[in-house]
């Protein structure tokens, strides 16, 4: 009972071995945990990262985390920010992520480094019919980070969505909520192989969607992507929310500091 209530269920991307078994649960501990250390000491020291409405992320599982996309260490910045510290005591909370298996299993180490992450394989061109299963297995066990758009940003805007979240979430009735980051394709340019430092980076949670009135309706394509073009609509708000907090402010118009200036020229003159 304690074992599931720290760890949950195990699940891997392909049949494994006794050894990795009965090794996983320390393996996955020291990985994730050490790397989302060093990663927290990357993203807010050696850079300049914001966390908007942490306490809008649910500490349990079938929590789904829908972001846009910018590079291929969102997941990890997304999960980070939203479940570190609380991951080092509970480490089922180290969300699950649907990764590119032509990206992340390319070796035999590759493979089981993102099987320690709780990386879902999904197949070249994206049409494996059994990731929506795979995914839902895996969101009933623990949280996960998932991102519409299929695909990365080249200029940080934010696209269109895919059904494939939309169905899932049918599927699995989760708690879903939107994320927007920023500044990630700065740090992390497409083509780059290191990250940058000295990036100012902004994490935004949402609050949790009410998607009920699209629960019991029949589960098919044009339901799911009525869900997820609600889902990027709230995402687009809060991309936007970051714009404005990132705009400089504006200075006041010399006409106002020349107003300013009489009003307080007329307190002072009686006293000098």
């Amino acid at each position: 009972m304690i074992y599931k209530y720290l760890f949950g269920e195990m699940h891997y991307s392909r049949k494994r071995g006794w050894l990795f078994r009965l090794t996983f649960p320390v393996t996955h501990y020291l990985i994730t945990n050490l790397s989302v250390t060093i990663g927290y000491i990357f993203f807010h020291f050696l850079n300049r990262t914001t966390v908007i409405g942490k306490e809008n992320v649910p500490q349990k599982i079938n929590t789904l985390l829908l972001s846009n996309h910018q590079t291929m260490i969102d997941s990890f910045l997304v999960g980070m920010c939203g479940f570190f510290p609380s991951s080092l005591f509970r480490p089922r909370l180290i969300p699950s992520n649907p990764a590119a298996e032509e990206n992340f299993y390319r070796t035999p180490f590759l493979a089981w480094v993102a099987d320690n992450w709780k990386c879902i394989p999904i197949k070249k061109g994206r049409k494996d019919m059994g990731a929506i299963y795979k995914m839902a297995q895996a969101l009933r066990k623990s949280p996960m980070t998932l991102f519409p758009e299929g695909t990365r940003s080249r200029d940080g805007s934010i696209g269109k969505p895919r059904a494939g979240a939309g169905l899932l979430i049918m599927e699995t009735n989760p708690t879903v909520i939107p994320v927007c980051i920023d500044g990630m394709d700065k740090l992390l340019p497409i083509g780059s192989i290191f990250p940058r430092i000295f990036k100012r980076i902004y994490v935004y949670y949402g609050e949790p969607l009410d998607l009920s009135e699209f629960y019991g309706r029949e589960k098919n394509r044009d339901v799911a992507q009525s869900i997820m073009t609600q889902v990027m609509e709230n995402i687009r708000r809060m991309h936007s929310k970051i714009q404005t907090m990132k705009a400089p402010r504006t200075a006041p118009s010399p006409t106002l500091l020349n107003k300013a200036k009489k009003i307080l020229w007329g307190l002072l003159k009686p006293l000098l």
